[in-house]
């Protein structure tokens, strides 16, 4: 294996009930950990979504499309553990670890900090270094994963869209990938900054950038390009705004953050 591993690198895919970042939930994750050793553990997990409802939590439903895609149904997952109860097992799979997934850097790693704040675990995934093999394969064969199997693998992926099967086939396209191109580096540091390209962001949804003295700017808005310190001196209600919309959580969180300091100074 071609692959420079100084610490665990976890591969990893989520199944869940939607799209939305700060709403969705996890339905199922498989992750397999490859350590500097050759050491490898994996496991496929289903988890019994819920959401906070009239201060109670409760199951939530799986939407029929999400369903038709996944083939995963709330009756497949009734009895099955909250991801609350499996945060903990979790954490000790992710803490102290490199990722890598699949479109991970856009989808499965925001999604994944924000199941990980709600549970309250104690883990920042901003500590790990980070690979997409999509931005990898985008850069040399704009496809799918699907595609991007049968092109470095010569294999027909079967069991798309379940976590288990695109878990393995995007450990298998990466390890194709650095045999395919001479020019990808060998290291997870370096194959980070070569996924993540130019782009410098606070948050894993990309709502919160740094300007050159590495000061957090908003990256939408009326505001796009400004300084959120600047912002919240001037217009404090635009605080209050932003911690009312479905932004995720740990968007949120840096926004309180760079507020109460403003608040201080």
């Amino acid at each position: 294996m071609k692959l420079k591993l100084e610490r665990p690198l976890v591969f990893f895919d989520l199944e869940t009930t939607g799209l939305n970042i700060g709403t969705d939930r996890v339905v199922e994750i498989s992750y397999y950990k490859v350590y500097p050793d050759g050491k490898a553990l994996d496991a496929c997990l289903r988890i019994r979504p819920t959401q906070l409802l009239l201060g109670q939590e409760v199951t939530m439903h799986i939407p029929e499309e999400a369903s038709n895609i996944h083939g995963i149904k709330d009756e497949d997952v009734k009895d099955c553990p909250t991801f609350k109860e499996l945060s903990s097992q979790l954490v000790e799979v992710f803490r102290d670890a490199d990722i890598a997934g699949y479109n991970s850097n856009h989808y499965d790693v925001p999604l994944l900090a924000e199941e990980f704040l709600r549970a309250g675990a104690d883990i920042d995934l901003k500590k790990s270094k980070m690979i997409d093999a999509f931005t990898i394969f985008q850069k040399h064969e704009p496809r799918n994963l699907t595609a991007a199997y049968k092109f470095y693998c010569g294999k027909n992926l079967e069991g798309a869209h379940s976590a288990n099967a695109d878990t393995m086939a995007t450990y298998e396209v990466l390890l194709a990938q650095l045999e395919r191109y001479d020019d990808l580096p060998m290291t997870v540091t370096e194959l980070h900054d070569y996924t993540q390209g130019s782009t410098r962001n606070a948050d894993f949804a990309g709502r919160i950038g740094y300007d050159k003295d590495n000061k957090e700017i908003f990256n939408f808005g009326k505001y796009k390009g400004l300084r959120l310190e600047d912002v919240f001196r001037r217009d404090p209600g635009y605080y209050s705004w932003l911690q009312q919309t479905d932004f995720p959580q740990y968007t949120k969180n840096i926004f309180t953050r760079v507020y109460l300091d403003v608040r201080k100074g």
